[in-house]
């Protein structure tokens, strides 16, 4: 069988070092510390070559010279400053894709505006009441030839409690049958709200998402690529307007409120619900009781070493830096309650 060996690139050369400098780094990591002169006699190379490159690795930060010498750093600082560096390019170059990728979004508007104009102006019809909000949406699923996706923002606690109470029944029942899948950001102080903890779990065993933020700027929602709903004062809640909003049905304005929504859902929390996120909280609460690793580990009937991955995790999930912080973090998201 042909060995392809010779033809895989060298790992260190993402890094920025060039199979030279690879074969000569490697030469100082065995010897650990060595002068110019002994480490050109490794090499079998010319002293002035060995020289140059040797300087090249000092600037790397990989080989330190003191005193004539030429000392190995260890690799796993040295690689690993030259790693952070790369990334750190990665994630600038990402951000430039990002920035990229939402000129085109918005080119994408610029294409439908014009197509919109071009054909004529778009319908837009006021609605009132809950009942006709909420019946709507399951009749344009109905209408739908495939599964519609619809996004919604619940921003106040009043719209929360009706939603829980009267109107999440007919969304979830047609989850269930396959007309729609939702997506929702509501408000974080909605959570320990009476029933919606209920509704917003048979909604995801249904097929739907749910994610919270501080603060959510205003109603609206999509139903499919063709229906937007706005409500008829930006930044108020339903009830208090008797659930007045507007019926627009334009690829443009679905467009707009769709990418909206979608900056909306990444600056958005997971409820801290679910099998994994259940284990999450409740180290989480515990700890809050001042509970010790091993008490948890002992009140949940689970490993010292489960429960500081649950902490671990409980830390990624809410971008802490500490358990301490974790806890405050969670707290202030209502994760505790």
């Amino acid at each position: 069988m042909r060995n392809d060996s010779s033809t895989m690139p060298d790992p260190l050369e993402t890094l920025g070092l060039d199979p030279a400098q690879t074969a000569l780094y490697t030469a100082v990591l065995r010897l650990h510390r060595a002068t110019l002169s002994e480490l050109a006699a490794a090499m079998d190379g010319p002293i002035d070559t060995v020289g140059r490159q040797l300087d090249d690795l000092v600037r790397l930060g990989v080989v330190d010279e003191q005193s004539g010498h030429y000392l190995a750093r260890h690799p796993a600082a040295a690689l690993g400053r030259l790693i952070a560096e790369r990334l750190d390019l990665l994630a600038e170059e990402s951000r430039r894709i990002d920035s990229a990728l939402g000129s085109i979004r918005h080119l994408i508007r610029d294409y439908d505006a014009g197509r919109d104009y071009q054909s004529g102006p778009f319908t837009v019809e006021q609605v009132s009441g809950a009942d006709i909000l909420y019946e709507s949406v399951v009749g344009i699923a109905v209408q739908s030839p495939t599964p519609m996706d619809l996004l919604t923002a619940i921003p106040d606690e009043r719209t929360m409690i009706d939603f829980a109470r009267k109107f999440a029944d007919p969304w979830v029942d047609a989850q269930r049958r396959g007309l729609l899948a939702l997506r929702a950001i509501i408000p974080v102080a909605t959570l320990p709200l009476p029933g919606v903890r209920d509704q917003l779990s048979r909604l995801i065993e249904t097929g739907g998402q749910v994610r919270t933020l501080d603060r959510v700027p205003s109603w609206f929602m999509t139903a499919g690529a063709g229906v937007a709903g706005l409500p008829a004062t930006w930044g108020g809640n339903l009830p208090d307007h008797a659930y007045n909003f507007y019926v627009v049905r334009a690829p443009i304005v679905v467009g707009m409120l769709h990418s909206l929504f979608e900056e909306l859902w990444a600056r958005a929390m997971p409820l801290p619900w679910g099998r994994k996120a259940d284990g999450v909280v409740q180290v989480l609460r515990l700890a809050a009781q001042g509970m010790c690793d091993d008490s948890i580990a002992r009140h949940l009937g689970v490993s010292v070493r489960t429960v500081r991955a649950r902490f671990a995790d409980a830390m990624a999930e809410l971008g802490a830096q500490s358990r301490f912080h974790a806890g405050v973090e969670a707290a202030r998201r209502g994760w505790l309650t």
